[in-house]
């Protein structure tokens, strides 16, 4: 298996500055971002669908944040980023997606089950969001889940603090 790498010309390089980065930039801070208005608002309550509307407000808010964000923040011409709309809307979907995937257990109406589905979701996405960046970024795996897991841990931590206030 080949990994592409930005210090490749090219094809390569440009897939990876135009698709792939954004679309990382996206999922880890969706993946990220959300934790903590999910977690706060279920540990809090105790009440799954509260803490799914709020995961899913929240993943809305964040994706067309930065969609905005990414498409506002160069017009792609002197850093050979590509088309900012077509990157606002990656970054955008993929923020979107990484923070809805962990809200959806709360769908699930049994608290206890709830969570534990979100936390097994969430370990999903850091081993995904980790392989994503060994695979087109060539940064190590253990790495990669450390650095990505330390946020997530962070997050939580502050959440958990947060919903227990209550």
């Amino acid at each position: 298996m080949t990994t592409l790498t930005l210090s490749g010309r090219g094809a390569d390089s440009s897939f990876l500055l135009q698709r792939a980065q954004p679309a990382m930039t996206g999922l880890i801070d969706g993946s990220l971002s959300t934790l903590a208005p999910v977690f706060a608002v279920a540990l809090a309550t105790h009440q799954p669908i509260y803490a799914f509307f709020t995961g899913l407000a929240t993943a809305i808010g964040a994706g067309v944040s930065m969609a905005f964000s990414e498409g506002l923040s160069d017009t792609g011409d002197l850093t050979g980023r590509g088309s900012p709309y077509r990157r606002g809307t990656i970054t955008g979907a993929g923020t979107f997606l990484g923070g809805v995937l962990h809200t959806l257990p709360f769908l699930i109406p049994e608290y206890g089950l709830a969570l534990v589905v979100a936390l097994a979701t969430i370990a999903f996405e850091l081993v995904a969001l980790s392989w994503i960046r060994w695979r087109f970024f060539g940064t190590g795996f253990l790495r990669s889940f450390l650095a990505i897991a330390l946020g997530g841990v962070i997050i939580t931590a502050v959440s958990a603090a947060l919903g227990a206030v209550s």
